[in-house]
Formats: C-alpha cells, sequence, structure tokens
C-alpha cells in the first residue's frame, strides 16, 4: 500500500468514527435528513390525493405543533407573521388610543375608562363618552370589534373621533395612534376629580395597598415610586396584591423581591442543559423594615410566584390566599433560520430560596406557594373580587351619569373580598401590637 493511499485511508476512517462519536455530524445528520424526507413525502401524498384541497401552510403548522404538543403547554412555535404581536404582548402594550370600550344595552359604543396616560386620555376622552363617528363616518350600528378596528392603525397615524360627552355635548378629536403601555402598578381605588390612585386601604393605621397585575418593562420602576410615595405620607405596612397576576419578566420580579430583602438568594433556575443560575439580593436600595402581606390565589403565577415565595422563604412577608398556580418554567425565545419565525422553549425550572420547585410538574401534589394564612373563596366571591378589582381601575364618571355597560355593573354589597379582608385586619392586629408599649413593673423594696 503506497502513502497516499494509506493517508485516505486513515482519513476515512477518522471521519467515519468523527460521524458516530460527535453530536450534530454525519451519523445525526443522516437521522435528521431521514425524518425531514419522510415529513415533505407525506405532505406531498395529502397534498396530492387527500380527498379535498388542503392549505400547506397549515399542515406545516400542525406538523410542527404535533412535536411541540408532547412537551408542555409553554413550548410553542411563533410563525414570522405573527412574532411581532408576540413580542409586543410579552412586553404588556399594544396599539391604538388607549381607551376600553363596550357595547350599552341600546346599541351604542361607550367607553368604559381611558386608559392613563394614553393619547386619548391626554386628547380629552372621558369615562361614559359615546363614540358617534370615526373618521367622521358614523358607527352606528357597528359591533364593538368593528368600531375598535376603525379606530385602530398604525403608530404615528392620526384618528378622528367625534364623541358625545355625558354632558350631551359633541366634539371631534384628532388623535394620534401611539404604542400603548398598560399600567401594571393599581391603587386601593380611584380619587374622585384627578382619577389619581389612592394607596391607601385603610387610614388609622395607615395601611398601603398596591396591586401588580403583571412584571413587564416598567414594573419596577412604578412599584417603587408607588410604595416610596405612600411610606412617605405615613404607611405603617403594606399589602402587596398579586392575585390573578400571570407573571411576565424574570429581572422585574427579581427587582421587586430585591426591595425588600436585603441579602440571600432570590431564585434559581436550573435546567437539563443549562448551568444553573442564582439571582441574589443586594442591600443596596432595600426598604427599611414594616408589616408586610403578599395576596396570592391559584391565579398567581410564574413571576408573580416567585415573587411571593421569595419574600415568604425570607421571612419578609406573610401570604394570605391560596395556593398559587404552579407556572414555574422558564422559556427561551430561540430564533430560527431566516424568515422561521421563532421557538418558544423551556429550557429550565425555577427554584424559590428554600430549594422548593414552584413548577407543578404532571401528577405533582406539591407546588407553587403555600400561603401561610389560607381564605378559600367560593366561585360567586371569586368572580365578585375579580370584577371589584377590575372596576376599580375604571375612571370615574361625571356625577349626572349612571354605570350602563356590562363592565361596571355593581357587584351585591353583602359580598366581600375576604382575603383583602383578612390581610387588612391580620395587618391592623400586628401594627397596634408593635405600637403598643411594655407594661412598666416596679420592685418592692426588700423588707
Amino acid at each position: 500500500m503506497n502513502r497516499e493511499r494509506f493517508a485516505w485511508t486513515v482519513a476515512a476512517l477518522f471521519i467515519c468514527a468523527l460521524a458516530f462519536r460527535l453530536p450534530g455530524t454525519f451519523a445525526q445528520r443522516d437521522d435528521d435528513y431521514a425524518f425531514v424526507r419522510t415529513l415533505v413525502d407525506v405532505e406531498r401524498q395529502v397534498a396530492a390525493n387527500y380527498v379535498e384541497p388542503v392549505d400547506a401552510g397549515q399542515l406545516r403548522q400542525a406538523a410542527i405543533d404535533g412535536m411541540l404538543a408532547n412537551l408542555d403547554p409553554y413550548s410553542v412555535y411563533v410563525p414570522p407573521a405573527q412574532q411581532e404581536q408576540f413580542d409586543r404582548m410579552l412586553e404588556g402594550s399594544f396599539t391604538g388610543v388607549g381607551i376600553l370600550v363596550d357595547a350599552r344595552e341600546d346599541g351604542a359604543v361607550e367607553v368604559v375608562s381611558p386608559v392613563e396616560g394614553s393619547p386619548a386620555f391626554k386628547a380629552g376622552v372621558q369615562a361614559g363618552d359615546v363614540i358617534v363617528k370615526v373618521d367622521g363616518e358614523s358607527v352606528q350600528g357597528l359591533r364593538v370589534n368593528e368600531v375598535t378596528k376603525r379606530i385602530g392603525g398604525k403608530v404615528g397615524t392620526d384618528v378622528k373621533l367625534t364623541v358625545r360627552h355625558p354632558s350631551g355635548e359633541e366634539v371631534e378629536l384628532t388623535i394620534t395612534r401611539q404604542e400603548i403601555r398598560v399600567p401594571t402598578v393599581k391603587g386601593y381605588k380611584r380619587r374622585a376629580g384627578d382619577n389619581s390612585w389612592d394607596y391607601f386601604v385603610s387610614n388609622d393605621p395607615k395601611i398601603a395597598y398596591v396591586r401588580l397585575t403583571q412584571f413587564t418593562n416598567e414594573t419596577y420602576a412604578d412599584f417603587t415610586k408607588a410604595v416610596t410615595t405612600a411610606l412617605n405620607d405615613g404607611a405603617k405596612g403594606l399589602i402587596l396584591d398579586l392575585r390573578y397576576n400571570p407573571g411576565g419578566l424574570l429581572e422585574q420580579a427579581k427587582l421587586v423581591v430585591d426591595l425588600f430583602v436585603k441579602e440571600g438568594a432570590i431564585v434559581s433556575t436550573k435546567g437539563r442543559n443549562r448551568t444553573e443560575e442564582v439571582l441574589y439580593a443586594v442591600d443596596e436600595g432595600t426598604l427599611g423594615e414594616f408589616p408586610m402581606i403578599v395576596l396570592v390565589n391559584e391565579h398567581s403565577a410564574s413571576a408573580a410566584e416567585i415573587v411571593a415565595g421569595a419574600l415568604k422563604d425570607h421571612g419578609r412577608a406573610t401570604v394570605i390566599g391560596t395556593r398559587t398556580y404552579g407556572k414555574g418554567s422558564v422559556q427561551e425565545l430561540i430564533p430560527l433560520d431566516e424568515r422561521g419565525g421563532e421557538l418558544k422553549l423551556t429550557t429550565a425550572y425555577y427554584y424559590l430560596p428554600s430549594g422548593r420547585l414552584v413548577h407543578r410538574k404532571k401528577d405533582a401534589t406539591d407546588w407553587g406557594v403555600e400561603p401561610h394564612i389560607k381564605v378559600e373563596l367560593d366561585e360567586e366571591t371569586s368572580r365578585f373580587v375579580e370584577r371589584s378589582l377590575a372596576n376599580a381601575e375604571l375612571f370615574h364618571r361625571p356625577a349626572a351619569t349612571q354605570p350602563t355597560t356590562r363592565a361596571t355593573t355593581t357587584a351585591s354589597t353583602q359580598e366581600i373580598d375576604a382575603q383583602l379582608e383578612t390581610a387588612v385586619t391580620t395587618l391592623v392586629g400586628r401594627l397596634v401590637l408593635r405600637d403598643q408599649k411594655p407594661a412598666t413593673t416596679t420592685t418592692a423594696p426588700a423588707q
């Protein structure tokens, strides 16, 4: 065997060895190509021979969905056409003028409330306004979704809204569409007059109440401002309401916890193919000590569970309500090939400082955050609480008008938010005990 032939033989053997020993090389690629060929063959046979015409795009989407259906509900494929909308949803924003509308009993489309700080809010749209025209065309007889479609449009473009104020006056407002950031930090109720948030659920003693509806890019900054304002106004304790909070950005949740915890782990993430990452609290910027309660329910998920669980594990807050949802998995957005969309894939799980796994796995009996004080609500009361929280966000209407939309229907005065009532009662009791001075004792002189 000559030297050239020997060299080729060694090279071939080396390549074969690599193909079978290294991941992602020839052996694996052969399997990948065989799978793709089968998939393409099936698609072609269906397209050519199925009894009825089929949409090729829908077939391909179904093939991807079928593959991911074997994983968990949070691993999904996002097609290119839906990427922008998907990213906006994660950021808690949408394009428009910033109004919440509903249909009245007479069929008119009415503004339930403008979004605080939105273009519509700044233009003078009021709660209770009836939308008469959009760009000069009457909307009488149109459904709500048809009216909202006409109002919507590209960022930077104008829309003319003719509205009838509750006083009966009709005005035409030119409003520039913008990307609307939905506020995620709420107070206890709106103040009459300027509709600003009142952050006090009790004035004697002064107890602050702040509700977080989601964790977006602005949550920490807005939350810090609300809490520090309440403390400067004399708040002695705080109720943080995380009920119905589906989660959001992990970094924002970490910052919220860091506001109350000086040191130690806040949350860690572990995955099969991911190195463990631990997020720690730092002393800088931590607020002083004061009694604190966190409200949760079975709809508190993901980042909301991290905040509640970390504050509980560090002994910083008492948790009241019902066990949380158990959505403690980490999803990464993985860009695919050009024009291929992106893949939202579960890659790790969240663990609390105590080591507890937040996520509810199949057949699990232990998950989420268990409250210190369990307060369960029946279905009717839960609906009342949900309506009450939604109604608290709405701007006050002029005194002469009455609510006419389904969204502002008031629930029975006999119903109460038992979870919030328990939080207030518990916090009042702690503040009273804390403020009580110990009785002085005297020692009788020795005889």
